[in-house]
């Protein structure tokens, strides 16, 4: 096992390590949306990785790839590479999540 230590915090969001190989390159981190944050602030965000997510605590409501989502503790999110997607903590507390972007090489 690689211990990774965490590389930057921007925002509620920290990229615990980044690896590149020859069949893929992962990112790996956190973030903390607060209640009543929504991300991106305006409009849609979307990315060349697949994106994947795991909510710690907390629930959010949003849209990914036109159609609206709802999800919260435990539970989990694919968001496919281009998918043009927003989210907002709809709850009272933060919302935690781990998350994992994977870009196939």
């Amino acid at each position: 096992m690689e211990k990774k230590q965490g590389s930057f915090r921007t925002e509620g969001l920290l990229t615990l390590f980044e690896e590149k190989t020859k069949h893929a390159t992962i990112t790996f981190g956190t973030v903390t949306i607060a209640p009543g944050e929504r991300v991106p602030e305006k409009g849609f965000s979307k990315h060349e990785e697949n994106e994947y997510a795991v909510i710690i605590s907390g629930k959010m409501e949003g849209e990914s790839g036109g159609e609206q989502f709802s999800v919260s503790e435990s539970n989990a999110t694919f968001i496919p590479a281009g998918e043009q997607h927003w989210t907002a903590n709809t709850g009272e507390e933060p919302c935690q999540i781990v998350w994992a972007l994977v870009k196939s090489e």
